[in-house]
């Protein structure tokens, strides 16, 4: 076993987190008092991890601080706004051997980096009742032998993957062939995976639910950190806030509003109205 990196990335715009991250990264985002991003990068010192590499993209400028106070490395994926997550790992193919995979937003109350394995795998948690999440099948050996979006009472990815050497010298030409075909744009890497799940061997590693945090939405924030109800740190917010005089956390159902496939504002509700918000204008308009 070569000596383990990192690939953090942190390339995309998160959409779903408008108008939050439309000011600042995603990953950038302070929750419990540390920055998302920061809090892994960390992690991953403290269980040995030297080489991490971020790749960004979307207001890639203000991932730069993080060269000189960790030591990482940065490098940018050109194509973000044109290309699924399989891009981001498509520019960072040359660090890939015993490598674990992680997402800037990423929250992980424990540090799930501290285990060494010998095999690859990507973590998982049960979810009870109906999800929309993507649902493993494995073998008895914790093998994954299927991948279906959406399902009841199942294990789910969530978080952080961790490839072996093997598993990586496998698995780049099938990102480069997807990378060079136009119809594979809207990939992710874990759909690159699934299409040649039977020459990949990935397995599940289990983890209690409340160790691995993902924020869809700014309301699943607000749940995690309380201080995301009246004090995003958005001036966008904080101005119709003043605007309506109502406070953020009546802001209800923040979803983003596109425009020939760009977000140009956000659409939500607050007490018996539904608002749109649009960038450009800075106008605000009752719906209904």
């Amino acid at each position: 076993m070569s000596e383990r990196n990192a690939i953090i990335m942190a390339a995309g715009m998160s959409t779903r987190f408008v108008p939050l991250s439309v000011e600042m990264p995603k990953a950038l985002l302070r929750v419990k008092g540390e920055v998302l991003i920061e809090r892994q990068i960390e992690q991953l010192k403290d269980a040995g991890i030297s080489e991490i590499v971020v790749v960004t993209g979307y207001l890639k400028k203000q991932f730069d601080y993080l060269s000189k106070r960790y030591g990482i490395t940065l490098i940018e994926n050109p194509v973000y706004q044109v290309r699924n997550n399989h891009s981001t790992l498509f520019a960072a193919k040359n660090y890939l051997r015993d490598t674990f995979i992680c997402s800037g937003d990423n929250y992980f109350t424990e540090n799930v980096f501290v285990e060494k394995s010998s095999l690859a795998y990507y973590a998982t948690v049960y979810e009870d009742g109906d999800t929309d999440e993507w649902c493993l099948r494995t073998d008895e050996k914790g093998k994954i032998q299927d991948v279906v979006i959406g399902g009841k009472d199942s294990w789910v990815m969530k978080g952080h993957a961790y490839f072996t050497t093997e598993f990586s010298e496998k698995f780049i030409p099938y990102l480069e062939k997807a990378y060079s075909d136009p119809g594979c744009a809207n990939q992710f890497w874990e759909e690159i995976y699934m299409e040649h799940i039977y020459e990949l061997e990935l397995y599940v590693r289990k983890y209690e639910n409340g160790i691995i945090e993902e924020f869809d939405s700014i309301e699943e924030l607000r749940e995690f950190d309380e201080i995301y109800k009246d004090q995003s740190g958005s001036k966008i917010l904080r101005h119709i806030s003043e605007m309506l005089e109502y406070k953020e956390s009546e802001f209800k159902e923040i979803i983003p509003v596109k425009e020939q496939g760009k977000v140009t504002g956000f659409s939500f509700r607050c007490r018996r109205h539904c608002y749109i918000y649009h960038f450009e204008t800075g106008l605000l308009k009752i719906e209904g």
